[in-house]
């Protein structure tokens, strides 16, 4: 009669230890993503804010003014941006001299961005602070 026999398959001690280093992985691999999602989010903000100032100075050539709104430049942000920014045209002077807008995007609260500061860019160009972070 034949003594030895073979075991095919794993235990259930095995299986735990597998668990365990997958999750430990996990733990560990996961602050990474979210810091990752954060920074592509707040990049592709920053490519959307930086062509509505493009759009602005074009607006202000055929019109000699700034436009005070994205539907008037006929633009809207893709959804990887309005999910989680609100952007908008504000401090339009159109009397002033020269004439000055200000493009700004804000962290929506409850998404991935909340916490990050406003991106802000000016008729001149000039970004904020939190552009740089």
């Amino acid at each position: 009669m034949d003594t030895c026999k073979s075991n095919k398959g794993f235990s259930l001690v095995e299986l735990m230890i597998t668990v365990v280093i997958i999750a430990v992985l996990a733990s560990l691999a996961y602050p990474s993503y979210q810091r990752y999602v954060v920074r592509a989010n707040k990049a592709a903000a920053q490519e959307y804010v930086l062509e509505l100032s493009s759009l602005q100075h074009q607006f202000m050539l055929d019109n000699r003014g700034y436009a005070s709104d994205l539907a008037t430049l006929g633009s809207a942000p893709i959804a990887r941006v309005s999910d989680n920014y609100t952007v908008t045209i504000v401090n339009v002077l159109n009397t002033a001299s020269p004439p000055t807008f200000t493009v700004q995007a804000v962290p929506v609260v409850g998404s991935a961005q909340a916490g990050s500061d406003t991106l802000t860019v000016n008729h001149l160009n000039q970004k904020n602070v939190a552009w740089y972070d």
